[in-house]
């Protein structure tokens, strides 16, 4: 559930097919998101999943994997 929604939010966010993201992309490397994309992504989830984000744990989500173990374990 998190990996799709996640995938998702991004598919859309960079306008690319979501099956070309797996849990090993990296935002960076492989979506070549800046720092802007990366700050709307956080809101974006933020908003998805009811949760807060904080900058320091923000700072290590940097591939989709990470994203959604954060998720998974604060939730």
């Amino acid at each position: 559930m998190y990996f799709e929604k996640v995938r998702d939010a991004l598919a859309q966010q960079f306008e690319l097919d979501p099956e070309t993201i797996s849990l090993e992309t990296n935002l960076i490397d492989d979506l070549g998101a800046d720092s802007l994309d990366v700050v709307e992504l956080i809101m974006s989830l933020e908003d998805e999943f009811g949760v807060s984000i904080s900058d320091d744990a923000a700072a290590q989500l940097y591939t989709v994997g990470r994203i959604v173990d954060y998720l998974e374990n604060i939730k």
